[in-house]
């Protein structure tokens, strides 16, 4: 073999190598992608009308009982409590190609985890969103995404790129109503705003003082709100 064929085959053989290491690296990222995170299983949503007797007859008679009383109260809502509620919700849910099977609430020591599995062409992913909660000096309420993974892969940076993406081509500059804390939430998610932590109970207004987020369980502080 001539020098030029020498020097093709090495050029041929580093080619074939970086292309193995790309392969490996590649299929190294898809296995962690498909990862389930520790302690993590699939909720089986519950195909039913039945709303979750956790919500109905325990959270919001103890939030509108305590609410009549005038004075300030705390309110421990249980982590077993909140995966009940959303399984009786309506899954799976659609949205740009993907498909959001229901996600599994944790509470632990000051970070709301939220874990779910996301289906895109038949391949199952767990998506894992990290949130802390926070009342300002101002008392106003954010919820900071501090971490985005799909399954062992932190996505957190790009996450946030297409959070802010989201933000401006769906809520930002929008006029929100004062007791839509749902889309309140939204924004704080997505753009880390913060906002009047109010809500009704049966036409109770209610404020959230404080947040404490305990193993299991979410402690908040509420003030009645004069009529």
């Amino acid at each position: 073999m001539n020098k030029h064929g020498k020097r093709r085959f090495r050029k041929l053989k580093w080619f074939l190598a970086v292309l193995l290491v790309l392969f490996g690296l590649i299929f190294i990222v898809v296995l962690m992608m498909l990862k389930n995170p520790k302690g993590y299983t699939k909720p089986e949503p519950i195909q039913n009308d039945h709303v979750s007797q956790y919500l109905t007859n325990i959270l919001l008679p103890e939030i509108y009982n305590n609410a009549q009383l005038g004075e300030p109260f705390n309110i421990v809502v249980i982590q077993e409590g909140v995966n009940d509620i959303i399984v009786r919700s309506k899954w799976p849910k659609k949205s740009e190609g993907l498909t959001f099977l229901p996600p599994r609430v944790f509470f632990v020591t000051d970070n709301i985890v939220l874990m779910g599995t996301v289906l895109f062409r038949d391949t199952e992913f767990v998506v894992t969103i990290v949130g802390a909660p926070k009342i300002d000096e101002q008392g106003l309420l954010s919820i900071k995404v501090t971490k985005v993974k799909i399954g062992a892969i932190d996505i957190t940076l790009i996450a946030g790129l297409i959070a802010k993406k989201i933000y401006q081509n769906s809520i930002a500059g929008k006029e929100t109503e004062q007791n839509d804390i749902g889309t309140k939430i939204i924004a704080s998610l997505l753009n880390n705003e913060p906002f009047e932590p109010i809500f009704d109970v049966e036409n109770e207004k209610v404020r959230i003082e404080n947040v404490t987020l305990t193993q299991k369980k979410l402690i908040l502080r509420l003030t009645p709100l004069m009529h």
